[in-house]
């Protein structure tokens, strides 16, 4: 190799290699989201307005890389969606009323960035039920809700507001007495 060459070599690598110079970005991941949200008629009743608030569990986590909004990637069809024999129990139950069941596919926001999905952008448009999802990516995983829901029959508006650490695969129960969310989150690179 000729010493010009090797010239060239160097220099191409100390700049590839130089802080802040740009370098290529591995793929984002992309999670899967499946959710239930449903309601319990009979605890409504007494709740404030509010009640179910939990404070958001920071968990020693930190975020890690460049910072990154959360992003929709697709609806899941109906033959990839887990939760179904859970919802089909829930409804013939009696002591439920099952509001929606949604699956989605998304890019996770930067742990702490508070960026999540509305509701209606992932697929759940239901009366009286608004606010959004959060899922967020650090050292671990987190999966949240800020959630508003109004019952029918004048009851007050219902708050739940919950972040908590996730595990790919384990259904993942948000509690509130009006209403709850049961998900789960699937990692779809690991099934390849």
């Amino acid at each position: 190799m000729s010493p010009l060459r090797r010239i060239a070599l160097a220099a191409a690598a100390a700049l590839l290699l130089a802080p802040g110079t740009a370098r290529p970005q591995a793929a984002a991941p992309v999670y899967e989201v499946e959710i239930i949200v449903f309601a319990n008629p009979g605890g409504a009743r007494e709740e404030a307005v509010g009640a179910g608030r939990a404070a958001r569990s920071d968990g020693g986590d930190r975020a890690t890389g460049a910072a990154q909004a959360a992003r929709f990637v697709g609806t899941l069809p109906a033959s990839r969606l887990r939760l179904g024999p859970l919802r089909d129990r829930l409804a013939a139950g009696g002591a439920y009323r099952v509001l929606a069941h949604a699956g989605w596919s998304q890019v996770p926001a930067t742990w702490g960035s508070r960026s999540g999905l509305a509701l209606p952008a992932v697929g759940v448009n239901v009366p009286g039920l608004g606010g959004q999802v959060q899922l967020e990516r650090g050292t671990y995983l987190h999966l949240g809700f800020t959630l508003r829901y109004q019952p029918p029959g004048g009851a007050g508006a219902q708050e739940l507001v919950e972040m908590r650490r996730v595990r790919f695969n384990e259904r993942h129960y948000y509690d509130h007495p009006a209403f709850g969310v049961i998900a789960v989150v699937t990692n779809p690179a690991s099934a390849r």
